[in-house]
Formats: structure tokens, C-alpha cells, sequence
């Protein structure tokens, strides 16, 4: 009657190993690292940087703990902080000659130091929030008003270009605070250049002003398309803000939008908040230029005469030199696409998308300047580099490929770094805090003690109360935390104090279970049952109960993990978790304690489920 199949031992067992060795990991800690990845759009770390990290903190006599490659930059796992700074300056000294224009960034880090073998199987530790693991936390001010007056400039310039296509002769057009001015000498072309604007930028408003010899069109932004503008600039701005962060190495960054115009940026772990604060406010932007084929450019590129007027020199990523017109073709704000493919003989390419005012500009410069080279230029802290530069083979318009590339592999990077672009709109950092580790840890240990006390106090209690029975309730309640702290760790979840504060209200909510359970056996022992049946009836007619309660309250988590956000979402995550492992080990783990000490027992005269009142006869 109280005997499990063989097949939920073995699955008891197997859950109770994965569990284990999926927690571990949280017991090791974390070691101090350098990290090192590209501080240049193209640069590129590759495996071979493994070497020469390497080979320089070996020159330096520096000791490490383990060097690894994880596909974006190189860690170096060290012995302690003072070691850290150390490979830290020898790092940058050696990889940056030029401090004034750095090609790799060089920051401190913490890494998992638990054995390599665990994190063969994917068995990692949990991510710890903020709170816990210290680190920096800014909000950023967005600058709306620097996001409209971008897009106004550039309707403006779209206006001049519909005019000069279709013939519709001004006499100037001028930017007025919130508003394009275009200026006409009669009423016949303001008329058809309304229509026109009218029907080619629905986003704006085109109303009449003016009178006699001062006849104009004043055009606006909608009310909506001021909206999704904004929207747009924030949104691109946070993604910019993702790719930047992914150079610090954070394991769980959180960058949300708060309010309408503001960004909190939340880096657990970061302690080079310079670094941070570098990385997070750097401008990038996209240019396209025609490479000057003039003899005068030629011999700046020799060095042997000066920069042609209205050419500038680079360099090709940090190689040969350059000369490039200073007219710009387009711009990274015009840009709408860039995907890696393959031109018609199958070698690997860049598909292109611009916006149509930038498509009808290109048109007009390739048709003059074919079998001529285009390069891409990236401004970067005040400094440009060419990413590439390809021969404009026939005209070209608001679609085109950039063919040539030397692998698939270089078409994705290029691709990758053109659609990545740059701020939409400036931000300011007005807010900023630094969570120190040692308060980060005074968390984690009064966190922990809280959790173990209530832990070792429901235990007590239940083992004095149910004896046996308390005791095999106070191995499921282990076994729940401990399937907890695996899903947690599986998942990849990050751990705040209101996760703790979950798991904590997780133990109270699951021991709960256990005493329904307990209290069900009594019931039946009272009422003159065999103890081998109370066990099953116990168990039977206690799961109806636990399951309605634990239900309802898993429908007050769900609510909290869809409408909540921040630390709310953090403590339903823990917290709906929680319910799943408390019902499995409430129920299934327990009844499997009782059934292998029980169930094999043939007569069984009594329980050990503490004192049974019997109502008097």
C-alpha cells in the first residue's frame, strides 16, 4: 500500500543528484578578473589574444588562476584584488601604447570560481543582483529635445531635395525654432509645393503664413510622429546601450526605460565605475564619403604633401591611410537595414537600406562618380575610421550591396557594426551610485543567517511536534530549497534580497503542506484507522487541499511577475518557483521518506507522528 514503483525512487534520486549539482556551484564564490575586449568598432579579440595576454603577464611574473576565451573577449581568473590591479595596469600599458586613443578595453571583473568540471555540464552559479553583488547603478537623461531637432533637420534637408526633384523653385528654407520655413515669391509655387510636401511627408503639417512679398509654408512635426520619434530615439538608445555594456563583460546589466525620457542602467559586479561611465557616454556615428583620387591626395598619402582642401585623411581600421572628400553621402541616421548576404557570384556582401531622402542623394552621386571608391567612415570619440571602402560599380539607390568582403564571417561583423549606429540623442548621467562588495556581502550573509534561522527553527519545531514525521517533513523542506537554488542557478535567474525574502516565505509556504499532511494522518489514527492506511489516506485527501492553496497563491505570483517590475519581478520569480518545488517535495519526496521506512514494514502498530488525541467515549 505505501510502497513507491521503482521508477519514482529513481526519479527522487535523479532529481535530488541534479538538484546538487546544479547548487554547488553557489558554494565556490566568485574570484577577482581582468577582462579584455576590443575598445575599437574594428578591432576585433579573436583566440590568439589568448596568447598574448599570456605572454604579457608572464613577463610581468603576475600569477593567474586560469585564462579563457568566451567568444567576445579574454579572462584572466586571479588569486586575489592586488594581483587584479596589477595584471590590470600591465594589461593596459602593454595592449594601449596610446593611452590618449585606447584600442582594447581593460576592466576589472569577478568570475565563478567554481571547479572547470562543473562548468563543463553547464552547471553555473546564480547571478546575484545589485544589492548583493555590489556595483554601479546610473539613470540616464535622454535629451528629447536634441532628438527632435535631428529629425527636423532632416526633414528639412528631405524638403530641399522634393523641391530641387520637381522643379518647385524658393527663395530659402530655414529652420525657426520648432519649425521649417520655406520662403516663395508667389502664390502659384507655394501652392504646388504644399501639395507636394503634403502628399511626400505625411508626418508633418504644411500650413500657409505670410503675405505679400513674404509668402511661406511653416511645416511641423504631428503630434504622433513627435511620439514615435521619441520612441524610437529611446529604444535605440537602450540597444546602443546593450552592445556598449557587453564590453565590460556584466553578466545580468539591467537597462530599462524609466518614465518617458530617462534610462536606469544597473551594472552588478562592475568596480571600474570610470570604465563604465566611458564606455556608457561614448558618440558614434556613420559617414559615407568618396574617396579623393586627386593627384595632391595621392601624395598626402605618401606624406609628401599636404591634404587637399575639403578632404580629410584616416586610416583604414589602423592600417593604410586614406584621403576622403568631406561632403557627406549619408549618414548612420539614415540608415534602415544592413544585412550580411552574397552578390550574384556567391562571395560574401553587405545588403544596405536607406531612407529615401538618402536614396535619392546616393542616386544622384554614384550616377557621376561610377568606377570611383565610397568608403564608410566610423567617428568614434572625436576620431574616424574606415571600416570600408568599395568601387561603385553602377548606380546606386536606396538599396545596395558593399561586395568584396573576405569572408562571410566579415560581412556579419560589417553588417553588425552598421546597423548598431549611434545615439539617437544625447544623455547625461544625473544620477549615480556605487554598491561597494563588502556591503554587497554584508547582504548575502544577512540574507543567508535569516533563511538558515527560519529554516532551523520550522525544523525544531517540527521535528518536537510530528517526531518522524516532523523530521521526514524537515528533509523535504532541504530538498525544496535545494530544488530551488538549482532552478535558479539552471535558469540563469538573478538572485536580489526580495528573492531571498522569497525563498524564505517559500519555507513557511511549504512546510505548510506538510503539516496538512500530518495533521490528516492524525485525523485518521483518531478515528481508529490501521496506521499503514492513515498514511495513504493522509496523503490522499491532504493533495486536494495543498493543491487549491497552492494554486491561488501561485495565480498572486504570476500577477506580481506580469504587472510588477524591478525588485517585484525579482521576488515573484523566486517566489513561483518556489511553489512548483514545494509541492513536488511536500508531497512526492516526503511520501518517499515515509513509504521506504514504512512501506516495508509488514505490521506496523504505531506512528511516530507525535501524541494523537482520541475524543473520550
Amino acid at each position: 500500500m505505501n510502497r513507491y514503483p521503482l521508477w519514482k525512487y529513481v526519479m527522487i534520486a535523479v532529481t535530488l543528484v541534479l538538484g546538487l549539482l546544479y547548487t554547488l556551484p553557489n558554494f565556490f564564490g566568485e574570484s577577482p578578473a581582468v577582462q579584455v575586449s576590443s575598445g575599437k568598432a574594428t578591432i576585433k579579440v579573436d583566440a590568439s589574444m589568448l596568447g598574448r595576454v599570456e605572454s604579457i603577464l608572464s613577463a610581468d611574473k603576475i600569477p593567474t588562476n586560469g585564462i579563457l576565451f568566451d567568444g567576445n573577449s579574454v579572462k584572466v581568473r586571479l588569486p586575489d584584488t592586488d594581483t587584479q590591479l596589477k595584471a590590470k595596469d600591465a594589461l593596459s600599458r602593454a595592449l594601449n601604447p596610446d593611452a590618449t586613443d585606447p584600442v582594447y578595453v581593460v576592466a576589472l571583473n569577478l568570475l565563478s570560481a567554481s571547479p572547470q568540471w562543473l562548468g563543463k555540464l553547464r552547471a553555473l552559479p546564480m547571478y546575484l543582483g545589485l544589492d548583493l553583488r555590489g556595483g554601479v547603478h546610473f539613470l540616464l537623461q535622454v535629451d528629447m529635445k536634441q532628438a527632435l531637432s535631428k529629425r527636423l533637420d532632416s526633414s528639412a534637408s528631405d524638403v530641399r531635395t522634393l523641391l530641387r526633384e520637381k522643379n518647385v523653385r524658393h527663395t530659402g528654407i530655414s529652420r525657426t525654432g520648432d519649425s521649417i520655413e520655406v520662403s516663395f515669391r508667389d502664390d502659384e509655387t507655394r501652392a504646388r509645393a504644399k501639395d507636394l510636401l503634403s502628399t511626400e511627408l505625411p508626418g508633418m503639417t504644411v500650413v500657409d503664413t505670410g503675405s505679400g512679398a513674404e509668402l511661406k509654408l511653416l511645416l511641423g512635426l504631428r503630434p504622433q510622429t513627435e511620439r514615435e520619434v521619441l520612441d524610437t530615439a529611446l529604444k535605440q538608445n537602450i540597444t546602443t546601450l546593450h552592445n556598449r555594456v557587453n564590453e565590460l563583460g556584466v553578466a545580468e546589466p539591467v537597462i530599462q526605460q524609466q518614465g518617458a525620457d530617462r534610462i536606469v542602467v544597473q551594472l552588478p559586479g562592475v568596480q571600474d565605475t570610470a570604465k563604465a561611465k566611458d564606455i556608457l557616454g561614448r558618440t558614434a556615428t556613420l559617414e559615407a564619403r568618396l574617396v579623393d583620387g586627386s593627384v595632391e591626395a595621392q601624395n598626402a598619402v605618401l606624406g609628401t604633401g599636404p591634404v587637399p582642401f575639403g578632404s580629410e585623411l584616416f586610416k583604414v581600421g589602423r592600417g593604410a591611410p586614406v584621403v576622403l572628400r568631406k561632403q557627406v553621402i549619408f549618414s548612420g541616421q539614415q540608415l534602415t537595414g544592413a544585412q550580411a548576404t552574397f552578390d550574384e557570384n556567391q562571395r560574401a556582401a553587405v545588403g544596405i537600406q536607406l531612407n529615401d531622402a538618402a536614396g535619392r542623394v546616393l542616386r544622384q552621386v554614384s550616377r557621376e562618380n561610377i568606377k570611383k571608391p565610397m568608403a564608410v567612415v566610423l567617428f568614434e570619440r572625436g576620431r574616424g575610421e574606415v571600416l570600408t571602402v568599395a568601387t561603385i560599380q553602377s548606380e546606386l539607390g536606396s538599396r545596395f550591396q558593399i561586395t568584396g568582403m573576405d569572408s562571410p564571417q566579415g560581412a556579419n561583423d560589417l553588417a553588425l557594426l552598421l546597423r548598431a549606429g549611434a545615439l539617437a540623442a544625447p544623455m547625461e548621467i544625473i544620477e549615480e551610485r556605487t554598491i561597494g562588495p563588502s556591503l554587497g556581502a554584508e547582504n548575502i550573509s544577512k540574507g543567508f543567517n535569516s533563511t538558515l534561522y527560519g529554516f532551523a527553527t520550522i525544523a525544531v519545531f517540527m521535528i518536537v511536534y510530528y517526531q518522524l514525521f516532523g523530521l521526514f517533513s524537515a528533509l523535504a523542506l532541504a530538498v525544496n530549497v535545494l530544488l530551488l537554488i538549482a532552478l535558479l542557478s539552471l535558469l540563469q535567474a538573478t538572485l536580489t534580497l526580495p528573492g531571498i525574502a522569497a525563498i524564505a516565505l517559500t519555507l513557511g509556504m511549504a512546510i505548510d503542506a506538510n503539516v496538512l499532511i500530518n495533521e490528516r494522518i492524525r485525523e485518521e489514527l483518531r478515528r481508529g484507522i490501521s496506521p499503514q492506511v492513515a498514511i495513504s489516506e493522509g496523503y490522499e485527501r491532504a493533495w486536494a487541499t495543498i493543491l487549491d492553496s497552492n494554486v491561488t497563491t501561485l495565480i498572486a505570483g504570476v500577477a506580481l511577475l506580469v504587472f510588477g517590475s524591478g525588485a517585484i519581478r525579482g521576488f515573484a520569480v523566486v517566489h513561483c518557483l518556489g511553489i512548483l518545488t514545494s509541492i513536488f517535495s511536500s508531497v512526492v519526496v516526503s511520501r518517499g521518506f515515509v513509504n521506504l521506512w514504512y512501506g516495508s514494514k509488514k505490521r506496523v502498530s504505531k506512528l511516530a507522528i507525535g501524541q494523537v488525541w482520541k475524543p473520550s467515549t
